[in-house]
């Protein structure tokens, strides 16, 4: 009965200290999945109150990777990369969905950046094919080069929050090798600018979604990044956004006319942005952090 009168605690943190999650951020990422039930209920909210009392439960097999992000990744990838053997850059690294994307594709070496501390799952901590930079601003190129040698990174996967792309993607180059392969994952409400961000910080207008990806189309090819496909996430980010994949490769602009990137001359194009932000509508509006992987 003491249990009973015990103030309550946060979901999170009740499955951590039950041993049901390794780490508060792990148990977030499923909460938002819909994978917790508390007393038989989904509770989609980490810091949705428990007592010890209450029967927590886990359903299914839980996520592919150590994070949400892994999933938006492999559809990114998928056919289009051969990441065996290649060494790879994760910026915005966090809990280490992308990371962990990259190594079980083949990836030797993964760069994990992110500014936070303690936040890689640790069983990436533990591999040593993963060197943690944590602590890291991506933008600080003089901290980075004391890890990275430039122009060694093969592929780079960018997942970064409350900042835009326009202002981290310059500082990604140098490490990069000509013909690398770029993911960029594109998160509205950090390119739309204030006003056009909705309650709770999400977007929801389809035209603003467009206006987006046009200006960073542009921006890509400014940078010497070709863009050869455009897609949308399979699932929303955990705030409930439609979010978006570019495919890119860098400096690549004496190759545009190659076969074997019949998207690349298209994929920049009004109509094909038309196109994607129309199908992630159809697929996705209306979900929050819960479409099925």
């Amino acid at each position: 009965m003491a249990g009973s009168d015990s103030a309550p605690a946060r979901l999170d943190a009740a499955l951590v200290r039950r041993g049901l999650e390794a780490s508060r951020e792990r148990a977030k990422q499923r909460i938002l999945a819909g994978d917790v039930l508390v007393n038989g209920r989904v509770r989609n909210r980490p810091s949705f109150p428990v007592r010890d009392t209450d029967e927590l439960m886990c359903k299914g097999e839980g996520l592919a990777y150590v994070g949400r992000g892994g999933c938006k990744l492999e559809k990114a990838v998928a056919g289009r990369f051969d990441l065996n053997g290649v060494t790879a850059l994760d910026v915005g690294a966090s809990t280490g969905g992308f990371t962990d994307c990259l190594l079980r594709s083949g990836a030797a070496r993964v760069y994990a950046v992110d500014v936070g501390h303690g936040q890689l799952h640790p069983s990436l901590a533990a591999d040593p094919r993963v060197v943690n930079l944590e602590g890291t601003d991506i933008r600080d190129r003089q901290a980075l080069l004391r890890a990275v040698p430039a122009a060694s990174v093969s592929f780079c996967a960018v997942d970064v929050s409350f900042i835009s792309l326009t202002a981290v993607l310059p500082s990604v180059l140098p490490f990069l090798k000509k013909g690398a392969g770029l993911v960029c994952l594109v998160k509205p409400q950090f390119e739309a600018g204030r006003a056009a961000v909705g309650k709770r910080g999400v977007v929801r207008d389809a035209g603003t979604h467009r206006r987006v990806l046009a200006g960073l189309c542009g921006f890509f090819d400014d940078c010497g990044l070709s863009l050869r496909s455009l897609d949308y996430s399979p699932i929303t980010g955990g705030d409930g956004n439609i979010e978006f994949l570019a495919v890119l490769r860098y400096d690549d602009r004496d190759d545009r006319t190659d076969d074997a990137a019949p998207e690349k001359g298209e994929a920049a194009s009004a109509s094909a942005v038309d196109a994607v932000v129309a199908a992630a509508h159809r697929a996705l509006k209306g979900e929050r952090a819960c479409v099925s992987y």
